[in-house]
């Protein structure tokens, strides 16, 4: 499993952007590289740079995905017919983790992936601890009961930070949402601009 839980924070600054669009990344003050080479002047990236930068983001974006279960996406999506960049980020959303943070009933992809783990949430009503479950169209995800006054979704319910998109409907009320269809990558909210047609080139060379 990837390690990024206790310095989420410097993909940002690798990778130059703020890849969740959070006020407290390091990337809004200092938007250089990390260690004592990050200030020289970049060269211009080559085709593979441009698809390995594109690939790093999309996969970093989505928290501890590891590489390998993340070719396994790409594998899966190419299979289909049609266009397999929009295939990929169809499975990428439907993840029970990615679902959950969407939902707006944790902060972070890395507390959506942590309160899926423990335990916190139903998938038509049924108990999921499985972060890279698939959910289908017309699934009702909820918080448990039980965990629905934790500090940290009230939190993550009151914050202005992001707004739930389209494909999802959710009742506050009830701590409740539905999966309403598999998302076009039109539709997904990123923060930063992602090129997942990169991501395909970078898989499939």
């Amino acid at each position: 499993m990837s390690k990024r839980q206790r310095s989420k924070y410097k993909i940002n600054r690798r990778l130059g952007v703020n890849l969740w669009g959070r006020p407290k990344s390091p990337v809004n003050t200092r938007e250089y590289g990390p260690g004592q080479h990050g200030q020289r002047r970049g060269r211009k990236p080559s085709d593979f740079g441009m698809q390995l930068h594109a690939k790093q983001k999309l996969k970093g974006y989505y928290g501890n995905i590891t590489e390998r279960q993340f070719r396994r996406y790409y594998l899966e999506a190419s299979r289909k017919r049609g266009d397999t960049s929009e295939f990929l980020i169809g499975l990428l959303e439907r993840r029970l983790d990615a679902v959950v943070y969407r939902m707006k009933f944790v902060p972070t992809v890395f507390s959506a992936r942590q309160f899926v783990n423990h335990g916190h949430v139903k998938v038509n009503g049924k108990r999921v601890n499985i972060p890279s479950y698939l959910v289908k169209e017309g699934d009702v995800v909820e918080v448990k009961e039980k965990s629905r006054q934790m500090p940290l979704v009230l939190l993550a319910i009151e914050s202005a930070e992001r707004d739930v998109p389209d494909y999802l409907e959710v009742n506050f009320k009830k701590m409740q949402g539905t999966f309403k269809k598999v998302p076009k990558f039109a539709d997904v909210p990123y923060p930063v601009q992602m090129e997942p047609h990169l991501v395909v080139e970078f898989y499939s060379r």
